[in-house]
């Protein structure tokens, strides 16, 4: 019997997949990365009986970097980034094994159907996929067809069933055009980073970003949010003048008048048709209009008014907003929610999926009235030949989605009830007078029929005081005429809602990365989000962009995001070339690049008026090596030590808290030692400011601590310190922190794992000697007379903290609490012991640890 491997983007699609495809028969079991499942089940393809074997990724399997010596900051010119530096597809994620995972489930197998999701970076994914596991299937007999791609837009029986029995093939172009997208942003993206990072974090203290980042579609976006502050800060208020005329009929209450010059900036003509109209005491119908009114129904609903939506109405970030729509989506509650199309096609079964929301309690009563009076066809909207509009696929209650879900749910689904519903319509009565030489109006709406707005009521018209019943000739009673004197108001800061329009509007990113490109510059503290979702820059934003456009516009401008958009999309179509494109447009950012770079000075006299001297930053700290005076310790994102007198910066780890380290120095250079914690609960280690940047022996890396030094003497050193291999992650070592008391734990150098033991001894030190079963490093512990848990009284003992039997009880595994959580190592495996004896300057391979730390990591993992 022959194998068909079908693979989808995420682990619940391939379920709800599998579910429907074997009608609910299928068996599984876990892949071998833990992450992903295997459905199996048989069945029937392309006239055979076969074995179906369905699983999925997680998102991309590869992402593009450069090779190994170009991602050194230090040693790189950014230019060479351009053309010179090679660049390679790596594991996305390499702690979840996909590439072998897809392969060991490839072997053997005859087709492979690629249920990806269906837009461009799918596609490309379909690629990553098939480049993974060809070489493990088994070959085809001739000409024999052994890729199929199924095409899809909602996890519904329907659609899943027909994708199955409509196979095509994966679209290459689509693939090729997501390449050069990628290759761009990080080759461009990558050299200016570099550049004004570097330059920029070298000179300035208080930038307070960790990152100053330019991306090709982040800096217009950026550039939009900049535009409107300089219009809010450029704005000058003017006094202008308005007359209002108040006029009743009988007992009827006083109608206030529109004047129909509208307004006047010249208070002494204002003046001057005030007096004129108070001429007069009466005010004459001119014409009464009644005019019958539609507001139309919404057309249908694609991703970027989703966002729009979203923003505005449910205070919900764009990037928040993208993920419980996939969650929704993948969970078969409303179709692919990434699409640019707004028009229904002839086929889609609009009937069908109004009447699963018939028994609604919160729109069931007008859906029902819509099926039984008959549906309107949907306004004709715009066919970018992707997806159909967002759509609600199935019924929902709150207690199911969540309370964001269901807010996000609640609008698709009244929005796709209102794009089948009647246009709202509306009697709009207008009511014309003169008083004296002067002309005035007065309008008022009645409802005739609620249509669509009885779904939408926000949008509804509202209930409006009557006007008074009257006819051409009658007159009113002028009551007052006088002059009001109000300002032009500035401009209000972009809100998320506008800038998705005017990133729609230019061309920058796509539907699918307008959000990522927004919350980048949020991230960047380039901006913040003020109340009403309201984007206000901050200083570094101002400076950036002003800078931008100083030396060179176009970085700036959408303008050329657009174009080159324009041109990715003709390599998606077939009608550009993949190379002659990359080529080109890296040519012209690697011109731009130098003549920014030559430049620089530029940007760098609106830095000066806006931050602070490194070396006038900071609060003294620690003592340089070097000079022996004392380091600034400088606290703004990114935190360092500066040496003004040397004029040398020094990195520290970051998201969290550094303090001196009782004045300790590093033998190596003379530093003084800093200890870097991440709080009560969290971990620390003492950091050597020097080595930190410059690892002194061959098999340490820059950004390590004291805790994985491997100087062979040294008191601070982890081959001082270090106890025994983490009881998680593979290559860790859990290090003695002798800061800890009375509270004492050792922590491991490369995850979150904490063992506190021995709490309210009073000493504790690692010994040089090594356990026998495990080759972990000895602990010695002296506890008070008074408070000692060790038999018959002891105050001292020597033991393994991993084997020996007296210290049982006296060992605890948690996680640390950290300001920024450190990714857990995806080594360990659930009741699976190892040894973790093993030293930093190598005693032999570890033994397996006895039953005591089996336990915690059994437990605790």
């Amino acid at each position: 019997m022959r194998t068909v491997l079908m693979v989808a983007e995420k682990p619940s699609l391939a379920q709800s997949i599998a579910k429907i495809l074997s009608k609910g028969s299928c068996s599984t079991r876990k892949g071998l990365n833990g992450a992903c499942s295997v459905h199996e089940y048989t069945g029937s393809f392309v006239g055979q009986n076969v074995r179906f074997k369905m699983t999925s990724v997680c998102g991309h399997v590869m992402s593009l970097d450069f090779i190994g010596k170009y991602n050194n900051w230090d040693k790189v010119d950014p230019a060479e980034l351009f053309s010179k530096a090679p660049t390679e597809k790596k594991e996305a994620n390499p702690k979840l094994n996909m590439v072998k995972f897809l392969q060991v489930e490839a072997k053997g197998c005859d087709y492979v159907v690629l249920w990806l999701d269906c837009d461009k970076e799918g596609e490309n994914i379909c690629f990553e996929v098939l480049d993974a596991i060809q070489p493990m299937m088994n070959k085809s007999y001739g000409n024999e067809r052994t890729i199929y791609r199924a095409k899809f837009s909602s996890i519904t029986d329907t659609d899943i069933c027909n994708a199955m029995n409509q196979l095509g093939e994966p679209n290459k172009n689509e693939a090729l055009s997501v390449d050069a997208r990628q290759e761009l942003d990080l080759r461009i993206g990558c050299a200016f980073t570099r550049f004004q990072t570097k330059y920029f974090q070298g000179k300035y203290g208080n930038l307070d970003s960790s990152l100053i980042s330019f991306g090709p579609c982040q800096t217009p976006t950026l550039g939009f949010c900049v535009e409107r502050h300089d219009k809010i800060q450029s704005f000058k208020a003017e006094a202008y003048w308005v007359v209002q005329a108040k006029v009743f009929k009988g007992k009827d209450s006083p109608l206030t008048l529109d004047w129909d010059r509208v307004r006047v900036f010249d208070r002494d003509v204002g003046q001057m048709f005030v007096n004129m109209a108070k001429t007069a005491k009466e005010a004459k119908v001119d014409s009464v209009t009644k005019k019958e009114k539609a507001k139309q129904r919404p057309p249908a609903l694609n991703t970027v008014e989703m966002l729009r939506v979203a923003s505005s109405a449910l205070g919900m970030g764009p990037q928040h907003t993208m993920q419980i729509a996939e969650r929704l989506y993948t969970q078969g509650y409303i179709s692919y929610p990434r699409t640019e199309t707004t028009h229904y096609p002839e086929n889609f079964d609009l009937k069908g999926t109004l009447k699963q929301q018939a028994n609604s309690s919160f729109w069931g009563e007008m859906v029902k009235a819509l099926l039984s009076e008959g549906i309107n066809r949907p306004r004709k909207g715009a066919d970018a030949g992707d997806h159909p509009p967002i759509t609600p696929m199935r019924a929902a209650s709150e207690s199911e989605l969540g309370s964001d879900g269901w807010r996000l749910y609640d609008y698709i689904t009244r929005h796709f009830i209102a794009t089948v519903s009647p246009d709202c319509k509306y009697l709009q009565t207008t009511i014309s007078f003169s008083i004296a030489t002067e002309g005035f109006t007065c309008s008022g709406k009645t409802l005739i029929s609620a249509g669509y707005t009885e779904v939408m009521p926000w949008q509804g018209i509202p209930q409006e005081e009557a006007l008074p019943v009257c006819e051409r000739g009658d007159t009113f009673t002028v009551d007052e005429i006088k002059l009001l004197e109000k300002q032009t108001n500035p401009p209000d800061y972009l809100t998320e809602s506008e800038l998705i329009t005017l990133m729609e509007k230019h061309g920058i990113g796509t539907d699918a990365s307008i959000p990522v490109h927004i919350n980048n510059i949020c991230q960047r503290n380039y901006v913040t989000v003020e109340s009403g979702r309201k984007l206000k820059p901050t200083n570094l934003g101002i400076v950036l962009v002003h800078g931008y456009y100083k030396i060179d516009a176009d970085l700036v401008l959408p303008t050329i995001r657009s174009a080159v958009e324009k041109q990715l999309t003709l390599i998606a179509l077939g009608k550009a070339n993949f190379q002659q494109v990359l080529q080109h447009t890296l040519d012209i950012f690697k011109r731009k690049f130098h003549y920014f770079v030559d430049s620089i000075a530029g940007m760098d006299e609106l830095m000066e008026v806006s931050f602070s001297p490194i070396a006038d930053t900071g609060k003294p700290l620690s003592r340089c090596g070097k000079c022996h005076r004392f380091m600034k310790y400088i606290q703004a994102k990114p935190s360092r030590l500066h040496c003004s007198h040397c004029d040398e910066t020094y990195s520290l780890p970051q998201n969290g808290a550094i303090k001196l380290y009782k004045e300790l120095k590093c033998p190596l250079d003379e530093f003084e030692l800093v200890l870097w914690t991440s709080g009560s609960r969290g971990k620390s280690y003492p950091v050597c400011p020097y080595c930190f940047s410059n690892p002194p022996f061959r098999d340490m890396k820059k950004g390590m601590g004291c805790n994985e030094c491997t100087h062979p003497s040294c008191q601070h050193s982890l081959n001082s310190l270090g106890i025994g291999q983490c009881v998680e992650c593979e290559t860790g070592v859990l290090v003695f922190d002798p800061t800890s008391g009375p509270k004492w734990r050792m922590a491991c150098n490369k995850c979150n794992v904490v063992v506190h033991f021995f709490e309210q001894a009073h000493k504790v030190q690692v010994s040089q000697d090594s356990c026998d079963s495990c080759e972990a490093s000895l602990v010695i512990v002296d506890f008070n007379k008074t408070r000692s848990p060790l038999p018959d009284g002891e105050t001292q003992h020597t033991g393994c903290a991993f084997c020996d039997p007296v210290f049982q009880d006296l060992v605890e595994l948690k996680y640390a609490t950290m300001r920024h959580p450190m990714h857990r190592a995806g080594g360990a495996r659930r009741g699976r012991g190892r040894g973790r004896g093993r030293r930093p300057m190598g005693k032999g391979n570890p033994k397996k640890p006895k039953d005591k730390m089996a336990a915690l990591a059994a437990y605790f993992v």
